[in-house]
């Protein structure tokens, strides 16, 4: 898909510029940004457009305000955010569009910006609205996409704005997601391990078909992995299990079987008594849970096997934890696997979402090759599909 990124467009200067950002970050309950990655990792797409003087237009969602005006969403911590990462003051607009914001962005100097207000306060926005999409443009000369973790949703300011700003592009942060997505895999260096790990197989199943006909080993821990243990006629307790997907399983494991594809599950865990952090906790076989007992996260055992599976690797793609790592009882498996990745000689691919947490937390994110600011989109990428903010950008299909 032929995609034009920022760089390639000759002439910002004084031109105004539309940039979709994704500022969705934590907060605090006095509104102080406790993570901000989104917001750095955006920064060499605005600084490049800024110093090459345009006139910066930013907007972005914050939470879900369902189609209201809600302060606690306000984008107004996130603009100040910015302007510390940039050293440079950024104004932010008191709404989306309307004679205030077209005042500030025409009083707007080349090399300056403004920030809008969340655009997820109007309805139209997550409807993907067209008059929506015409408000919002703002009159802007030009539309680049640096959200990559909202490109999976048609939106209005990812998907409907691009039909009436006539020059469009991707940012740089957005160009990262997909150079290393497409490194892996397009033409990976193999052999190519995935991880897959998460509360629910429902949620991965298309993502599974897909790899097995890409990958050489998968590796499935976290909840997902007791409804394939089951699958086998093992004994879960009350593990978390989709009973509904047992034949689904069976399938999957058949599959990779047939195509060659090694498939790794936990042979021990740690089982607990309730869904606790100070719940009474012991480690098992995979095959001995014991009835009325949970397992929370994979055992010591696993941890060696699956760090081993990665030994050879030279790609690794790694989407959800190994178990309930936000408790501290539970959190020893995901953290062994994340210093396992970031040990491996490969290139080694994170996927957003609580992998990106887990990855931070254990301390090794600068060991890692590439961290993706998307969960969902991500996974969409994995699924095979054409995520709708990237359509949209398809240089070819505009003309």
């Amino acid at each position: 898909m032929p995609i034009r990124y920022i760089d390639e467009i000759k002439d910002l200067k004084g031109k105004k510029v539309f940039i979709r950002v994704d500022f969705n970050v934590p907060q605090d309950e006095k509104g102080n940004i406790t993570e901000d990655t989104r917001i750095s990792g955006a920064v060499p797409t605005i600084k490049y457009a800024l110093e090459q003087g345009a006139r910066v237009v930013l907007a972005s969602h914050l939470g879900r305000p369902k189609g209201e005006k809600k302060p606690k969403y306000t984008m107004a911590p996130a603009t100040k955010r910015l302007s510390e990462l940039l050293g440079k003051k950024i104004k932010q607009a008191p709404d989306c569009f309307g004679p205030e914001v077209d005042a500030l962005i025409d009083a707007m100097k080349p090399g300056e910006a403004v920030m809008l207000e969340n655009v997820r306060f109007y309805p139209g926005e997550e409807k993907n609205d067209a008059d929506f999409a015409v408000k919002l443009s703002n009159g802007c000369e030009i539309y680049v996409n640096d959200a990559f973790a909202v490109s999976h949703r048609a939106h209005a300011s990812v998907e409907a704005i691009t039909r009436n700003i006539p020059v469009i592009a991707a940012g740089f942060l957005m160009k990262n997601e997909m150079t290393f997505f497409n490194k892996a895999m397009q033409n990976p260096v193999r052999p190519l391990v995935a991880i897959l790990g998460g509360a629910k197989v429902s949620g991965k199943l298309e993502v599974l078909e897909t790899l097995l006909n890409k990958v050489d080993k998968v590796v499935i821990g976290g909840g997902m992995a007791f409804t394939f243990l089951k699958a086998m006629g093992y004994s879960v307790g009350k593990s978390l299990v989709e009973d509904e997907l047992i034949p689904t399983a069976r399938k999957i494991m058949d599959k990779a079987r047939k195509k060659g594809v090694m498939f790794y599950l936990p042979v021990d865990c740690v089982v607990a008594n309730a869904f606790e952090a100070n719940a009474t906790n012991f480690i098992t076989t995979a095959q001995e849970i014991p009835e009325g007992w949970m397992a929370l996260d994979i055992g010591p055992a696993s941890t060696t096997l699956f760090a081993e599976t990665l030994r050879d690797a030279k790609t690794v793609i790694w989407n959800g934890p190994m178990g309930v790592f936000e408790m501290d009882a539970f959190s020893r498996g995901t953290y062994a696997v994340a210093e396992a990745v970031a040990n491996c000689f490969a290139t080694t691919i994170i996927g957003g979402g609580d992998t990106d947490s887990a990855v931070r937390k254990a301390g090794v994110e600068n060991r890692v090759s590439y961290i993706s600011t998307g969960g969902g989109a991500f996974l969409e990428l994995l699924e095979g599909k054409t995520l709708p903010g990237v359509k949209a950008l398809d240089v070819k299909a505009k003309k």
